[in-house]
């Protein structure tokens, strides 16, 4: 029952930033930083090898410094750079990472049409008003919740991964 739970750490995660992404348009550092320590655990707890954890950790430093190329051109939040980057290193260097990202892009295409679509509407009902998160996605001088495509791309990936096989079979 406990080891079952374990595989849930990670999805958890991933669903209380994408809430707090929609609804307050900010993923806490806090969340990023329980993805970090999950993982050292559960590699620990895995026995995964030191090499592993390096490529893993690479690969999520390298997608930091490539994200915040793109946060600084005002393409992505940093926020979304810094929980990509977590999430990356769950994936490692696998086909996974890659199935991640491509799914982050067509998931956060969709996302960015839709919430333009939605800016386009000039007024929102009045039964709307009272929800300010709403109004805030309605608002084009606020960014996309993007950490909802992020999210979502990596939950859609994880059954696959080496973390569900192996926790699965404890």
């Amino acid at each position: 029952m406990i080891l079952d739970s374990l595989l849930l750490v990670f999805p958890f995660i991933l669903v209380v930033a994408a809430f707090l992404d929609l609804f307050a348009m900010k993923i806490p550092n806090k969340l990023n930083i329980a993805l970090v320590i999950a993982y050292a655990c559960f590699a620990y707890i895995l026995k995964l090898p030191l090499e592993d954890v390096a490529m893993s950790l690479a690969l999520s430093l390298g997608i930091l410094a490539f994200g915040f190329g793109l946060f600084a051109l005002g393409v992505m939040g940093g926020g979304d750079v810094k929980f990509m980057a977590a999430i990356a290193l769950w994936f490692g260097f696998s086909i996974e990472a890659l199935e991640f990202v491509f799914m982050t892009s067509i998931y956060g295409g969709v996302l960015t049409i839709a919430i333009l679509l939605l800016r386009r509407v000039p007024y929102l009902p009045s039964f709307m008003h009272g929800q300010e998160w709403l109004l805030k996605l309605h608002d084009n001088k606020i960014g996309v919740p993007y950490g909802i495509a992020i999210a979502v791309a990596a939950i859609q990936i994880y059954p696959n991964t080496f973390w569900f096989k192996q926790l699965s079979a404890l």
